[in-house]
């Protein structure tokens, strides 16, 4: 079986893990964690785009999932025909659709094989795609065409976990030195963001103060947040 297909798989798991509990608002450690890493987005297009229309921007959205990081490019000033989302579950492209004005393009299926416009685009993002992604070879394949795809002068915004889950086999962790590796002609600045889950949940049921003390310290952040440059 084909590694897309195993990916596949495991979504289905998680999926199936979650059940069919009601939907609720998010609480405190997600909105959070959210703001955190918005801002973190905000200013990393502040600085690249700054003398630029953000009508006029083009964004591709690797794992757009049900649509939420397409809608937050619309709401920073993306025009909906000029963004674009990939997704490889079915489930997921669907309710993108649903959610998302119909100017928005969304394309199920695999990112290294869909077809996309040959412009390229401005903004590539990737959120917790390349730790589901356990072949090397298919990481690279999809890093290669994420590079293929960005202008020039375009920015990859990379949002993903550094540690592995020792309770989660379908997932593993990616260390900068690996996303350096993935984009080895790009100009990457990079920094820890999120405070671990299991460290975070509890600090923000306690107190959003907590959290924000505990997440001054690097080593207990989970994620990392990188900006990858093509000059």
């Amino acid at each position: 079986m084909s590694e897309i297909e195993e990916i596949k798989k495991r979504y289905a798991r998680r999926d199936a893990a979650c059940g069919a509990s009601p939907r609720k608002f998010w609480d405190d450690f997600t909105m959070l964690a959210v703001q955190e890493r918005e801002r973190a987005l905000i200013n990393a297009l502040q600085r690249r785009f700054a003398h630029c229309d953000a009508r006029s921007l083009t964004g591709l959205d690797i794992g757009c999932g049900v649509g939420r990081s397409l809608l937050r490019l619309i709401e920073l000033g993306f025009e909906p025909e000029n963004i674009v989302g990939v997704e490889l579950t079915a489930n997921r492209a669907a309710e993108a659709r649903r959610r998302l004005p119909d100017a928005v393009r969304v394309i199920e299926g695999d990112a290294v094989t869909a077809k996309l416009p040959d412009t390229g685009f401005d903004l590539i993002e990737q959120s917790t795609v390349f730790t589901s992604i356990l072949d090397d070879s298919v990481q690279e394949a999809l890093a290669r065409r994420m590079w293929l795809l960005l202008r020039p002068g375009g920015v990859i915004v990379w949002y993903d976990f550094v540690y592995d889950n020792p309770r989660n086999k379908d997932v593993r962790g990616v260390l900068p030195a690996r996303v350096r590796a993935l984009f080895p002609e790009g100009e990457m600045t990079a920094r820890r963001v999120t405070l671990a889950p299991p460290i975070g949940r509890p600090a923000a049921r306690l107190s959003p103060l907590l959290y924000s003390a505990l997440n001054t310290i690097p080593l207990l952040r989970s994620h990392l947040f990188a900006v990858i440059a093509k000059d």
